[in-house]
Parts: C-alpha cells; structure tokens; sequence
C-alpha cells in the first residue's frame, strides 16, 4: 500500500482522497436511500371482530399471542373503522380510496377491465416499481379480475387456505420473487379465517373432523358470549368454532412474521394489519353496527411509530387507508380520492377532524339491495335504512348459521329474543345508539326527545357527507320521513335489479323457443369409485350474447352436504370437463353433482343438480 501511495503524485492524492471521502458518503447513505423505498406486507384477517383480538379487549385468554405480539411493536388505533360490513366491497374501499357508491363495487358483481377509470392499489405500486402479490380473497381485491398481480401466492388448484403454517411459505415465497426480481416487494396477505367454514364445524353445526387444528382450541363453556347475541349452549358452541378460528388465523399471522424476519426485511418493511368486517353471525357481518365496523387496526412503520402505541384520539375510516399508504411509501398521489391520509398521525401529529366515519351497506352476497347508510362518532351511532318497511326482510350470509336459527327457535317463547329476530329480519328506517354505553347497539334511543338535538347532529353531518361524495340515497334521505317515498325508491332499485342485463339475456333467450333450452347439462361417470377420480362433463349452450359466465360445478355428499366446489368460465357451446377427487369416506355412501350458472344461487342463470349415486 505504501507502495502504491508513493508513486501517487501529490494532485492524484489529493483527487484519490476525495474519491474516498465520497464512497465513504456514498455508504453512510446506502441504509437512508434503502429506507427511501420500504417494503409493504398488508395483512387481513376475513370476518373477525376487532374485541376478538387480546389487545382490544378479548376476553378470552390466549386468542391472539402473535396479533398481540405485533401490536407490541405498532401503533393501533382504538377508532378504525371499515366502510362496509361484508368483503369484496369493504375490500375494495380499502384499495380504491373511494367509497362504494363512488368505486362502483357495491356489492359482489365485478365490473369490467375497461369501466375501471380509477387506480388502485395494485396499480400504483406497480407503477412506483413494486413486485406485487397477493394470496386468497383475489376476486374481491380489486374492481375486476383477473388483475395483473405480479403474483398469486396460492399452492396450485388446492389452495389449502385454512392451513396456518401455509402462510408463512406464501410470504416467503413472495418475498423471494421481488428479490429475484429486484423490487421492493407489497404483499397482500388475506388469511381465510375466521370466515366460514369454522374449525371443525359441519353445515349443520356439528362437529368434523379438521386437519387443520389451531394453536389452542377452545370450549364452549370458556367462551364469551357478545352482548348483541343470547347465551345458548347452541350458540356457545358455534363461537367455540369461530374462536378456535380466531386462533388459526393468528397461526398465522405468527407464520407470516416469522418468514419476514427469517428474511431479513423485517426492519424494512411497513406492516398494515386489520379485519374486512366483524364476526359472521347476526347483528355483526353485513351490517353498519359498531361490531360490524370495528376493525383491530395496527400500523407498524420501522423508526416513524412506536412500540405498543395506541391512539385513543381518531376516528379512522379504511377508505383513507390507500392515500395513507402512498404518503408512507412516498408515491404520489393521483387524486380523485375520497378518501385523506393519516399519515401525519402515524408520525404523531394530530387531525383533530377526525371525529367521525361514515358507513354505508348496498348488497349482499346474494345481489339482495338493501341499501343503509351511518355516521358513527366515539359516543353515538346513526342508521338509516331506506328499504325498511315492516315487511321486507332482508337476507345474508348470517341468517343460516347455528346461532341465527337457534335464536329463531327461542324467539317462540322469549318476548326480548322475538324483538331482536324482528329488527334482524326488518329493521326499522332510523336507528341511533349511544355506542359509548351501548357498543352492542340494543337500545334504539331514535324516539327520544332527549336525544333530538343529537340525533339532528348526526343526520346533518351524514346528509352533508352524502351531498359531498355525490351519493344517489341523498334524496331519499332527505325525504326519510315519508315512507311512500322510501317504497318508491326501493321499488326503482328492486326493478333495477330484475332488469340487469345477464338475467334478461338468459330469459329472451330461453323464451326463443316453445321448450326452453337449458344452458347446461351434466353428464356424470357411470362408475364413482371412493379414493378416486371423478369427471363430470359439463355441456353448456350458452346464446352469444350472453358471453362468458362463471358456472359452478359441486360435489356434495349423501345428505346433500358439500363437499366441494369449483368454479369453470364457459361461453358459446361446448363441453368442459371437471374433475373431482373423490374421498375415501362418503356420508351416506352416495354423491351426487350441482351446476350453477352464475355465483350463486341467489342470481343462478340456471341450477340443477343430479340425483344422487351410490359409490363404491
């Protein structure tokens, strides 16, 4: 080295010292330009109540040791709410910045790749030069599918969602992509529980076996019972299931956490953590109540928030989640947002607007429109219900569980429960509770004269949010007090409903001929043997401007149970074959095979199904 200095002359010297000096800087600010471009790992948890989680108030010891472990090192918000109370548009919300009358995903009907005239969260990052993934819930992520992720994170066509230990290979593996790529990575992780099926329960509530057994399993008599249900034995032990499910789903979330710090980037990364809705059980999922919203909402952003923060102060809505988001990654913002980033909150600044979020339900699962629109503060909640009239009633993806029908049975011979199935069923058009002392939203206080100057509160502050984000319920809200009114207009939006195009497409065509043709057919195998494959030919005629439809194929079991589902795209005519794996056990040792066209039952094109066949 002396060697090589002393035949350095003395300008070259000083020029190699300053080219030193600079890599030396250059350095020091490798970790800062790092730093600069985070890695994002969003992770979701599928219909659990936020007081399911330990640290907002389980008291069920034991459900949530890892989700507590992240909340250790996050800061959570003790007033976050979803926009909606049921998946693919509380989703959607999330990752549009736009509310659901204003994204157009209202309920489960996806629209087509070139309606979308907004971006969303895949395509920003995308653009900012992100690898993205995505595992489970993928159809109701974004607007229109298939969205071109960098990545679907699944094991092949058994996607094995409910095993925990799963996840942990599914972060990994999309950690290692955007390394082998050379991009920071967002990975968004929607664990599948506790969304029904629950651990070890059958679809009549009985319990079967599971593979797939929890971290710790819980007992019907251990289990708390919410305030918004009845004590029961049938329906302790229905949460007994949705408990041990909460606990699978911090199986896995340990799972994730675990491979992002087996990766190295645990330091850089930025973790969002929160649920799509509550429980699915009544009076939480597909519903604007406190327990339908509130959703256990943790931010961890390394060397910006503190460990084990809490902020007791802001009410915090997931449609400001995606302007949020790209302040914490620093990409810019492309505007027509509805949503307004908190980011200046996770820094520890304050927002004192934020005193309020606003909720809003259309559609279920189903395509039933029973639109309802709220406004909740920390003390008081406000519904309103157009479509209430007394006698319409309004279904969901609660109304078949163990604890809906046990209710029902006890209603008969219990006033206060038969109240309780009356409002699940009916409703009433306004609704207010003082969620400060009634979180569980069982006293309706709409008809207090004490409480009219609050209740005017919170009707002004929803009318002026509808009036802003240009929602079509602003007339009929304003018009709540004249029921003929309220009938007129849900009236519009049930003909609405009956007139969308695939029904009426399906029906002219069917009517084209004296002897309607169906659009499918099953051809089942002769022989069904136990421990083997099964091939069903699905023959379909559909008419060309019908175009391409999902049609739904289902195995199920002697007592008409299933045992699985798939789902095939078809147009024109042709025949497609599906393939099913026969278990090696049968109930009732015979099968039999459904066909669906469309995504459910409720908005079925067409449903058949076979007459059952024995196995051998």
């Amino acid at each position: 080295m002396s060697r090589f200095f002393a035949e350095i002359r003395p300008g070259e010297l000083r020029f190699s010292v300053t080219m030193i000096r600079a890599l030396l800087f250059l350095f020091a600010l490798c970790p800062l330009l790092f730093a600069a471009q985070p890695n994002l790992l969003i992770i979701t948890t599928d219909d659990m109540s936020c007081d399911s989680v330990g640290v907002f108030g389980c008291k069920l010891k034991d459900t949530t040791p890892n989700m507590d472990r992240l909340a250790a090192q996050s800061l959570r918000f003790n007033h976050a709410h979803v926009v909606v109370g049921n998946c693919m548009p509380s989703r959607n919300v999330m990752w549009s910045g736009k509310y659901p009358h204003n994204n157009r995903i209202e309920g489960f009907r996806a629209m087509g790749k070139q309606e979308k005239d907004y971006p969303v969260l895949g395509d920003l990052v995308k653009d900012a030069g992100y690898f993205t993934g995505i595992r489970h819930k993928v159809e109701h992520s974004t607007p229109y599918s298939p969205f071109p992720w960098d990545m679907v994170l699944s094991e092949g066509k058994k996607d094995d969602v409910k095993n925990a230990a799963s996840w942990g290979g599914a972060a990994t593996k999309g950690i290692e992509a955007a390394k082998q790529a050379g991009k920071p990575f967002c990975l968004l992780l929607n664990i599948a529980d506790p969304h029904k099926p629950f651990y070890a329960e059958g679809n009549k509530g009985q319990t079967i076996p599971d593979d797939n057994v929890p971290g710790k399993v819980f007992t019907p008599e251990e289990v708390p019972v919410p305030g918004f249900l009845h004590d029961d034995p049938v329906i302790r032990k229905e949460l007994a299931h949705y408990y041990s499910s909460v606990r699978r789903a911090d199986d896995a979330v340990g799972a994730i956490l675990d491979s992002l710090k087996s990766a190295g980037q645990e330091e850089n990364t930025i973790i969002v953590f929160l649920s799509d809705h509550g429980m699915p059980l009544p009076f939480a999922k597909t519903q604007l109540y406190h327990h339908s919203s509130r959703t256990p909402l943790m931010i961890r952003w390394p060397g910006v928030t503190k460990d084990g923060a809490v902020d007791d102060e802001h009410m915090i809505s997931t449609v400001d989640l995606l302007p949020t988001i790209l302040d914490m990654l620093q990409i810019a913002q492309p505007g027509g947002f509805d949503g307004k980033s908190f980011a200046a909150v996770l820094k520890g600044d304050k927002q004192p607007e934020r005193t309020m979020v606003f909720k809003e339900h259309n559609e279920n699962a189903g395509g039933q429109n029973t639109p309802m629109r709220a406004v909740q503060t920390k003390d008081w909640l406000y519904v309103f219900s157009p479509w209430s009239n007394g006698t319409r009633v309004m279904s969901g993806a609660t109304a078949g569980t163990s604890t809906c029908r046990q209710m029902r049975v006890l209603a008969s011979a219990n006033a206060q429960i038969a109240a309780r199935i009356d409002l699940f069923d009916h409703r009433v058009p306004e609704e207010a509770y003082e969620v400060r002392y009634d979180p569980d939203a069982l006293t309706n206080l709409i008809a207090k004269p004490e409480n009219a100057a609050q209740v005017a509160t919170l009707e002004k502050a929803l009318e002026d949010w509808m009036a802003r984000t240009h929602d079509p319920l602003l007339e009929v809200f304003r018009k709540r007090d004249d029921a003929a009114f309220r009938e007129q207009f849900m009236k519009s939006l049930e003909e609405k409903q009956m007139g969308r195009k695939d029904r009426k497409t399906a029906n002219s065509a069917l009517k084209k001929a004296d002897e309607p043709k169906a659009l499918i057919e099953l051809e089942i195998p002769k022989t069904i043997t136990l421990g083997q494959k099964a091939i069903v030919k699905l023959k379909h005629q559909f008419p060309a401007d019908l175009g391409e439809k999902p049609v739904q194929v289902t195995l199920k079991g002697g007592s008409n149970e299933r045992i699985e589902r798939k789902e095939v795209k078809a147009s024109g005519t042709g025949v497609i074959e599906v393939t099913f794996d026969i278990p090696a056990e049968v109930p009732g040792g015979k099968v039999s095979f459904a066909g669906l066209v469309g995504k459910s039952i409720q908005d079925a094109l067409q449903h058949l199904q076979t007459k059952p066949v024995p196995v051998k």
